[in-house]
């Protein structure tokens, strides 16, 4: 696919600013992230006998799915099918899923569940002793499998977690991945990583492996109010670009309309009020009570997040509130403790009693709809390099994710790529690569921001890239964000050096560099699709915005973008690493990255 700009496509020789690696380990594979996605794929490899290492950024259940309150949808209920579940999805994606990719999704998903059951993962049953199925927005059926009520995420990692500890997976927790290793030839060599001082390793070590698989999770931390933990910074969206992938569609994020408002100053991650109370029949209401959802789309409540979440935004306009509330009254409390026992304590813990009183809700930053491209694989755009769960985009949210697809994504796709993995080495062989020595200057050629940059980055995207977009607020944005990388690239000129390497810069220069990708895409669309609003260009344009915006950084930092139908969207992958790609259309600018 051809990009404007220059540059190799399988390596920009962009790295963070880090000390040399001073340990090392081997594997056929290494999975970085223990979510969902990540676990999934790590035993799954394993079981096809890959020496599997794990490494994660902090304790191996910290991830966002251990916070998934809804469920996992598959259509395992009576009456219900694949192509009904394919049909809800492509409505919510808003005309810019790739349907094959969909199609796999619901087809392979409810074997996938069942397999997360064999595993170990405790589902909620009828009295009959069937799974309990419940119903979320955008979904014209009750499909959503959950656990202890509102803990699904919880229990589904549990489960993983004590998989992976029984058959003795090799893991590495408190580490922070830090950037792709590639061969002379631009392959996937393994990853350098930091272990912030704890277990067998410290400091900044790597993990050789001719296969790496990014399981990273969501980066709704650029965002100063998000449903995910302070650990989801976009650091392998941010690996993937510096290793030369293609990013696509990071401008579609998804703010869930119903989080616990803690007041117009509340920071960082925040209690999520799940879907599913609105499934089991609470009502959106402004301060009289008013149901104001009622007459905008015919799920009312229900109606698919983006539309939910705008309808939320528009009344707060119109009435210049800071929030709307979730009343669930009628549920009484004995559904509450039952049914949605963590939210009914988050809410109590912040001194609301959804018993008796209705529960202040606004939207946050919840869900990256885009991320790395992939093919139906897993595979991305560099050899030896995949992608799966939330940090991936494999064409099947579109525009806007369907409720609780994203746990079942990253079982479908996680499955899908210890397949590929294993089917290439049975057919090629798995042979270890030399990666190519990693560059330690005494002077970096890039700067790394200051810790305290990630409030300011948070800051400029919540005011110019949230729920609301216009082309006012995103070239503001822009020019702030640039100002950061400015100031600090003029620091090192004069001062010859950099903030000092550690956890905080390396995720606020992340949390930037996700940043200007995201505001570049959201700047180039100019329409109103899915989860992605603009003030200015109120209306969808299938004519000329049915089309992904795909990115790739440069070597020179400046982003290579083009855009893609959806037809074309799974990426023509590298068989001969550096060779052209073809198709594609070339966005007819420039644009800057840091």
């Amino acid at each position: 696919m051809t990009a404007t700009g220059t540059g190799t496509p399988t390596g920009t020789g962009i790295r963070l600013h880090a000390p040399a690696p001073g340990w090392a380990l081997t594997a056929d594979v290494v999975v970085v992230g223990s979510g969902v996605a990540g676990l999934t794929a790590a035993l799954r490899c394993e079981a096809a006998g890959l020496r599997t290492v794990v490494v994660t950024k902090a304790r191996l259940d910290d991830g966002s799915t251990r916070w998934a309150q809804g469920g996992i949808a598959a259509a395992l209920g009576e009456g219900d099918t694949p192509e009904q579940h394919l049909e809800d999805t492509l409505v919510a994606g808003a005309g810019l899923c790739d349907e094959d990719a969909v199609r796999i999704l619901v087809t392979e998903g409810p074997d996938a569940v069942r397999r997360l059951i064999e595993t170990g993962a405790h589902f909620d049953e009828s009295t009959e002793g069937e799974l309990a199925l419940a119903r979320e927005g955008g979904h014209h059926r009750r499909r959503i499998a959950h656990a202890g009520g509102d803990a699904t995420g919880a229990e589904i990692s549990r489960a993983l977690v004590e998989a992976v500890r029984a058959r003795g997976l090799r893991t590495v927790e408190n580490a922070l991945v830090l950037d792709l290793l590639t061969d002379s030839d631009g392959r996937t060599a393994g990853v350098t990583l930091h272990v912030m001082g704890e277990g067998q390793h410290d400091g900044v070590g790597a993990v050789h492996a001719p296969n790496v698989v990014l399981a990273t999770g969501g980066m709704g931390q650029v965002f100063s109010a998000t449903t995910n933990p302070s650990v989801s910074t976009g650091d392998g969206v941010a690996l993937a670009l510096r290793a030369g992938a293609e990013v696509s569609d990071l401008e579609f994020v998804q703010f869930h309309p119903t989080v616990l408002f803690l007041g117009p100053d509340a920071e960082g991650q925040q209690p999520l009020v799940s879907e599913a109370v609105r499934g089991e029949g609470a009502h959106l209401v402004d301060a009289d009570g008013v149901r104001f959802m009622v007459g905008q789309h015919e799920l009312a409540e229900l109606a698919p997040r983006d539309v939910v979440a705008k309808g939320i935004t528009r009344r707060m306009q119109e009435q210049d509130a800071e929030h709307m509330y979730l009343d669930a009254r009628h549920f009484g409390a004995d559904m509450w403790a039952h049914r949605f026992p963590t939210i009914l304590a988050a809410c109590r813990a912040h001194g609301i009693d959804p018993v008796t009183e209705p529960v202040p809700v606004a939207p946050a930053a919840h869900y990256a709809s885009g991320g790395v491209r992939t093919d139906a694989r897993g595979r991305t755009t560099v050899p030896g390099l995949y992608a799966c769960g939330e940090v991936a985009c494999t064409g099947v949210h579109g525009a806007n994710r369907l409720a609780s697809n994203s746990l079942l994504e990253g079982l479908v796709y996680a499955e899908r790529i210890a397949a590929d993995i294993a089917r290439s080495r049975s057919e090629n062989g798995l042979h270890a690569r030399v990666p190519v020595p990693v560059p330690h200057p005494e002077k970096p050629a890039h700067p790394l921001l200051a810790p305290e940059a990630r409030f300011a980055i948070q800051r400029i995207m919540t005011e110019g890239a949230g729920v609301l977009r216009s082309a006012e607020s995103l070239e503001t944005a822009t020019g702030r964000l640039q100002q950061l990388h400015t100031d600090a690239r003029d620091a090192l000129d004069e001062n010859g050096k950099t903030s000092e390497p550690g956890v905080d810069t390396w995720e606020a220069t992340n949390l930037l560099c996700v940043a200007r990708v995201l505001v570049a895409a959201a700047r180039l669309r100019e329409e109103t699709r899915g989860c992605h609003w603009r003030e200015d260009h109120a209306d969808r344009d299938d004519a000329a915005w049915r089309r992904h915006i795909v990115v790739r950084l440069n070597p020179d930092r400046t982003l290579a973008v083009h855009t893609t139908d959806t037809a074309d969207f799974p990426p023509t992958l590298q068989q001969t690493p550096g060779s052209p790609r073809p198709g594609g259309t070339p966005v007819p600018q420039r644009l800057q990255e840091q």
